[in-house]
């Protein structure tokens, strides 16, 4: 048998086609009776809303049927959207197909549809209200869909679902366990996703096969590392990370081939980020990006991802030094993209600058100077970099990390400009971790980058240390605040924080509500990200 670890778009029928026919071939022609492929990986994972328009559904069916007939001397399972059957309100079901000898020989549908963090598949697909056994190679095979293997009791201590469609196809007989998933990373996933399937395959005393979806679609990253396990829960074959991959193993002697995946968090985060932004790039089209350097750390972790995600040939580095900027700033941004090998301008902003405050100057007559200032600064660089977006069609990547996004360190319309947020979901601390773990294996940013303390450099003598705590401070009651949800008075009892500082910042999260959900998307590498999957209202009041 065979996992086909491959990299869907979203509604490219023929792309995700050709792969799942290319995949297969190479399959039959290695020996494989059988080849498995992702969830929905005939129209991409997720689709969205676009599966409530009719030709989606329908294209789907013929392109299952075009994959049939090209897949000859090798059974294939892959995933895809058929019409639902019940009367539910809901048009379609989330299915896998079985192919063999040109034909459509079996269908099944996922049971469990999961609501929480980026999932939304109770509004789109329509539950399957039974699943059954198909024979293979003298087997029972119990296929399941993503979802449908996250709720063994003897791994959750509190489960979403009370119907288990994996323990009930073991009942009725299964006694191997197929999983076709769309599974996304963040950190811990990797190893939560396998100590789970261990688990089943223990207590069941059955292999258990699953092939995971690799690849960016839009904030979501798919890292691949596809698994099969014996009944003991050993890995026995296993996929690469964040690439595509075809990993065989053997159904009856339970072996199988083990190839390398990418070990440790930070070169684990710095993979899936170049995987998510070179996808995100080239599957809306672009081919150049534009990153404004401002010779910080954020600015030059942002751009070494660019250069090796679209190649640094495609990565324009753009100087902005205003009023405040250091020589050290300056210099800093050249030799970083001198490092990379990329292309470098150097557009000033002091007379943009000056020209905005002269226009504001009656009506700003006798005002003190403050954060509009500052942010007249920020926002002629992202006029600039937007205006050079639209002059060579060439996408601009955001540079802020999740510590400024969260508490609102940003400026609207300024440094969030820009159509991808490549580092908008790694704290500031993580950011130093995986731009040292960058220059362990390739100096590239440059030492004073790495040393300097943080500083948006606005005002004369600016520090980040001025508004806010110490980044690993900072880090430390957003991960208990975003990710796990924590009160203050908990956040402030378990670290030994000044409750009022807790406070201060759980308040400043809140009130920058409006800030994220105005911002460009971003790569999802941690449980809780923002954007879609944590869905606060703006307007409104709450105690901390």
């Amino acid at each position: 048998m065979a996992l086909g670890q491959i990299n869907p778009t979203v509604g490219d029928f023929t792309g995700n086609a050709a792969k799942i026919i290319e995949f297969s071939g190479r399959a039959r022609d290695a020996g494989a009776g059988l080849v498995m492929f992702p969830e929905l990986s005939v129209c991409g994972y997720p689709p969205r809303d676009l599966v409530e328009r009719a030709s989606f559904v329908q294209q789907n069916r013929k392109t299952l049927e075009h994959i049939a007939a090209e897949t000859s001397g090798i059974a294939v399972i892959c995933g895809l959207v058929t019409p639902a059957q019940a009367e539910t309100g809901k048009s379609v079901m989330n299915s896998a197909a079985l192919l063999k000898d040109g034909r459509i020989e079996f269908l099944q549908s996922k049971m469990l549809l999961p609501t929480y963090d980026v999932f939304d598949e109770m509004r789109n697909f329509a539950p399957a209200k039974s699943q059954s056994l198909f024979p293979f190679c003298g087997k029972q095979m119990a296929l399941t869909i993503c979802e449908d293997a996250w709720n063994d009791k003897q791994f959750w201590n509190k489960r979403l679902y009370t119907f288990d469609p994996v323990e009930s196809l073991i009942q009725s007989g299964g006694n191997f366990l197929l999983n076709i998933s769309a599974s996304p990373f963040w950190l811990g996933k990797r190893e939560l996703r396998r100590d789970m399937l261990a688990t089943i395959a223990r207590n069941k005393r059955v292999p258990v096969a699953m092939v995971n979806q690799v690849g960016g679609n839009d904030s979501l990253v798919f890292d691949g590392s596809s698994l099969v396990l014996d009944r003991a829960g050993n890995v026995i074959a296993q996929g690469k990370s964040f690439e595509e991959d075809l990993v065989y193993f053997d159904s009856d002697r339970l072996t199988g081939e083990i190839h390398a995946q990418i070990e440790g968090e930070e070169a684990s985060v710095y993979g899936a980020l170049v995987l998510g932004t070179r996808d995100y790039v080239r599957k809306c089209g672009f081919r150049q990006v534009i990153i404004g350097l401002s010779g910080g750390i954020d600015s030059a972790l942002t751009a070494v991802i660019a250069a090796d995600a679209v190649g640094p040939e495609n990565v324009i580095g753009v100087g902005l030094p205003g009023p405040y900027s250091s020589p050290g700033s300056i210099s800093d941004a050249r030799a970083l993209a001198q490092n990379l090998g990329i292309h470098f301008e150097l557009l000033p902003i002091s007379d943009m600058v000056n020209a905005t405050r002269q226009t504001l100057g009656k009506l700003f007559r006798g005002l003190a100077e403050d954060a509009t200032e500052e942010n007249i600064q920020a926002r002629s660089r992202g006029n600039l970099l937007m205006a050079l977006s639209n002059k060579f069609r060439a996408i601009v990547l955001s540079t802020g990390n999740k510590s400024e996004l969260g508490v609102g360190y940003c400026t609207l319309y300024g440094d969030m400009a820009g159509g991808l947020a490549v580092i908008s979901d790694v704290p500031k601390t993580m950011v130093y971790r995986v731009s040292k773990y960058v220059n362990s294996q390739r100096a590239v940013i440059p030492e004073a980058t790495l040393e300097k303390p943080p500083s948006a450099e606005l005002r004369a003598g600016q520090q980040d240390s001025d508004t806010l705590p110490p980044y690993e401070v900072l880090d430390a009651i957003l991960e208990d605040y975003v990710e796990d949800s924590h009160p203050a008075e908990w956040i402030a009892t378990h670290r030994g924080f000044d409750p009022a500082l807790v406070s201060r910042v759980i308040r400043m999260v809140d009130e920058s509500e409006y800030k994220r959900q105005q911002a460009a998307p971003g790569l999802k590498i941690s449980a809780k990200a923002f954007g879609y999957g944590r869905r606060f209202p703006i307007a409104a009041k709450s105690d901390v």
